[in-house]
């Protein structure tokens, strides 16, 4: 028996066929092999066509198919993972009204703060956990003022794991963990947000039917079967977002557990059994994959956006051409601790939560000409983003999240022996390194919604890990001196920021 998740991330779509009994991967496969467009119309514009996260799981899942060789009537169940916080509206025939304004699109920010204080800080923290921010209901909030002709055909808005389900199984439904992540689930209630939807004038019944994040939340319809050459009724039974996802991935599911991922953006995510916020929303609170209204989990969660693709950017537009990324790590790993007072701030990829929405850009400080090599600057590079991870975690830390042991998939950064030791010799903390991902952690997801596995502790009894990084007592005063020089590079005004 096997399990299929996806993984749909703002780079790629990707699947993994988990054979249920091992844990093991059968297949896995991502597309497209170069990263996913995205649309900037306008500066701290990120759109995407859902068509093309279409196009790219159908390549996928014929790739890890084709792969495996596995029947597909041996496929028990689908898992999806989604990047987080995205718009897709669909009119009454289910179809994309506009292209999906993304994660990191930017637009939305004044009318979230707009809303917050319109509706009242009191009651947006108290009730929601977060400010409205940048999140989707501002996004909506948008598109009623600037495209009404958009807006008067939509049916459902949905986030983009929503989309994917209901392509595949032709129903519409989102989750408590989706709301939540709309800033759009009143904690209180235990309702959606009624008070805000009011205050933006939605209609509530653009909100798709409510259903848990495991069960059987539809079934594969025969059209969609054939396209995707899998067999008809297969259960999807399983949806988070991606951080809450990788948390998942990571067994992390009650408190005092913590997991962090390293991907085109930054994220540190720790589970709280009270319902705790940042009153600045630096950091921001949604309801975990297990949350209940009897048994609270709240994910608390720290997104840095300009993380490896600051490390993309170097290797594209710094380092030597050609170079791949090992070779870089390599480079880095030959400069001293600090990269010889070279700072980087790596807040390039619009506003930034953790800064208060404000974005700041890019920054690059300490050059010396006759001393500083490219080397230096892939160096700092790596730092840089450690830094702003501990930056966000010492929030974190003040909410009651201890982060003496970091869970991570052994990819991206992580692959780093300069970033991930970076980070644990500023934070003190162990970090642990596992042989897993989104769409393998969504799979075993769906294998827990679909009673395959009958707790969190039986899927995840085969996770491997892959390494463990414990702080290097001779380098942790010397890596804190340049956290404390990265830290001056934000100017006199940088105590706004804490």
């Amino acid at each position: 028996m096997y399990l299929l998740g996806y993984d749909l991330g703002s780079s790629s779509v990707k699947a993994s066929l988990v054979n249920s009994e091992t844990g093991e991967a059968a297949a896995t496969d991502f597309f497209p092999k170069k990263e996913m467009e995205i649309k900037a119309l306008k500066a701290g514009w990120a759109e995407q066509s859902p068509e093309i996260w279409w196009k790219n799981l159908k390549e996928a899942t014929k790739s890890v198919m084709e792969q495996a060789n596995v029947n597909p009537v041996e496929i028990a169940a689908i898992g999806i993972s989604y990047q987080m916080h995205g718009l897709v509206l669909v009119d009454n025939d289910l179809k994309v009204i506009r292209d999906a304004i993304i994660w990191c699109d930017s637009r939305a920010v004044s009318y979230g703060e707009k809303a917050f204080a319109g509706i009242g800080e009191e009651k947006c923290l108290s009730h929601l956990l977060n400010s409205p921010g940048n999140f989707t209901l501002s996004k909506l909030a948008w598109v009623k003022e600037n495209e009404p002709e958009n807006y008067a055909k939509i049916k459902y808005y949905m986030l983009p794991g929503d989309y994917i389900a209901m392509r595949m199984t032709g129903k519409p439904c989102t989750t408590v963990s989706g709301l939540s992540e709309g800033i759009a689930w009143d904690f209180k209630t235990n309702t959606p947000a009624r008070f805000s939807y009011d205050y933006f004038g939605f209609d509530t019944g653009f909100v798709p039917e409510i259903v848990p994040a495991f069960g059987i939340q539809g079934r594969m319809t025969a059209e969609v079967a054939g396209e995707l050459g899998l067999a008809e009724d297969i259960p999807v039974t399983y949806r988070a977002g991606d951080q809450p996802n990788n948390a998942l991935s990571l067994n992390v599911f009650n408190p005092g557990e913590v997991a962090a991922t390293a991907g085109t953006s930054g994220v540190v995510y720790g589970v709280n059994e009270e319902a705790k916020f940042d009153p600045l929303s630096r950091v921001n609170s949604f309801a975990h994959v297990n949350h209940t209204a009897e048994k609270i989990r709240i994910g608390v969660l720290l997104c840095i956006n300009g993380t490896a693709i600051l490390n993309t950017w170097i290797k594209n537009n710094v380092a030597p051409e050609g170079i791949r990324y090992a070779e870089m790590n390599e480079l880095a790993g030959n400069i001293p601790v600090g990269s010889e007072g070279v700072s980087i701030i790596p807040f390039g990829n619009g506003a930034e939560r953790v800064l208060l929405n404000e974005t700041p850009n890019c920054s690059i400080h300490g050059i010396h000409f006759l001393r500083h090599t490219k080397a230096h600057l892939i160096r700092a590079a790596q730092e840089g983003i450690a830094f702003s991870f501990k930056y966000g975690m010492d929030i974190m830390n003040g909410m009651g999240i201890e982060t003496k042991t970091i869970r991570a998939g052994y990819a991206n950064l992580f692959l780093s022996p300069v970033f991930r030791q970076t980070l644990s010799n500023i934070t003190g903390a162990t970090i642990e390194l596992y042989n897993t991902d989104g769409s393998t952690g969504a799979a075993r997801g769906a294998g827990i919604g679909a009673g395959i596995y009958k707790d969190a502790e039986e899927a995840f009894c085969t996770l491997k890990k892959m390494l463990t990084v414990t702080p290097e007592e001779e380098n942790v005063k010397v890596s804190l001196e340049a956290y404390d020089r990265w830290l001056a590079c934000f100017g006199p005004d940088e105590n706004r920021f804490k």
